[in-house]
């Protein structure tokens, strides 16, 4: 698809600097990219590669004044970036329509409108699926469960029994939503299982990755609330509750009853402790080692978890750590060499 830079710039409400005739016939990164994409610049520390890039356009924030090659300058880039890609190379995916014949419908299943349902699906009695939800194929669907309109679960992804899951989401292949919780109590040497009878709730515009495991509630319920996204390999256990536009990054692994709040950053392989709270807009860096709570608008990072500008300190004194034992060897050689002396006297 062609379209002049002209063109992009009304899509995106964004202003031309240079030539607004250039023609954009495709997308890339700014290191990728060839004559005749179209890239993006978000990030400042991407500046130089501004220059260099073979890209015929650059996408930048309000902030840019000019550039060698013509740029469109908007509020944001990123957001503005995702629009262009959406227009220039739209998806190529078909999703499955209509109810296969080899699914699996139990009794009492009430289907919306535009409901579309792959091979091999499983839906147990009692569901309800929501207006043009799309299910792919080796799915499971629990009984009672309820999903709203405009999901899509892709393939073998699992959803058990009595989860209730919002309008809008996206459930990759793989996930597993409402497991048992992991609850034991020892009795006489041997492990009993804790039966786990809540559900998993999940609000609007979530997206859950990957092979990502979600554990319903002991009693009450696992909360999931609207617009946080979670990315492939993340585990959060039985009562957690996530707050409003969380992000929860790969590997991550959430203890029982924690709390994370509104528009938190869990990073990458980071791990939390049950029962601690995670405060608005705070952020949990990639490994970090959360064992007690989090105030709102601060980061930790680190094993322990502790504010980031001290684990940094504390990460550079041990960066240290061969230096400093050579020179306590240096030291201990001369006030070895200083007793011989005194000693001799």
């Amino acid at each position: 698809m062609r379209k002049t830079l002209k063109e992009i710039a009304q899509l995106v409400g964004g202003e031309v600097v240079g030539d607004a005739a250039t023609i954009v016939t495709g997308v890339s990164g700014i290191r990728e990219a060839c004559p005749g994409d179209i890239t993006f610049l978000a990030n400042s520390k991407y500046l130089p590669l501004m220059d260099k890039t073979r890209a015929s356009a650059v996408v930048t924030g309000r902030d840019i004044q000019a550039c060698s090659k013509p740029i469109i300058r908007t509020d944001n880039p990123s957001l503005a970036f995702v629009k262009i890609v959406s227009s220039l190379a739209p998806a190529q995916l078909t999703h499955p329509k209509g109810v296969h014949s080899t699914a699996v419908v139990g009794k009492g299943v009430s289907l919306g409108k535009g409901v579309s349902i792959g091979p091999y699906v499983v839906i147990d009695d009692g569901a309800v699926i929501g207006d043009d939800c799309i299910i792919y194929a080796h799915c499971f669907i629990g009984n009672s469960v309820k999903i709203g309109s405009s999901t899509l679960i892709y393939a073998n992804a699992s959803i058990r029994e009595r989860v209730v899951i919002g309008k809008r989401c996206i459930i990759h292949s793989g996930a597993v939503i409402g497991s048992d919780g992991f609850g034991f109590v020892m009795v006489e040497g041997k492990h009993e299982k804790i039966p786990q009878s809540g559900i998993v709730e999940i609000g609007d515009d979530v997206e859950i990755g990957a092979n990502t495991a979600i554990d319903r509630a002991r009693f009450d319920k696992t909360v999931i609330a609207s617009g946080t996204k979670i990315d492939n390999l993340v585990h959060i256990a039985h009562n957690v509750e996530v707050g409003e536009n969380a992000l929860i990054v790969a590997q991550a692994g959430i203890s029982g009853s924690t709390v994370i709040g509104k528009s938190a950053i869990i990073a990458g392989q980071a791990g939390l402790v049950g029962h601690i709270t995670i405060g608005d807009n705070a952020i949990c860096a990639a490994q970090a080692g959360v064992t007690k709570s989090v105030a709102p608008g601060t980061m930790v990072s680190g094993y322990p978890a502790q504010p980031h500008d001290k684990a940094l300190r504390v990460n550079a004194c041990i960066q240290n750590l061969p230096k400093l034992y050579e020179t306590i060897k240096e030291l201990r050689k001369k006030i070895e060499e200083l007793e011989s002396k005194f000693k001799s006297l």
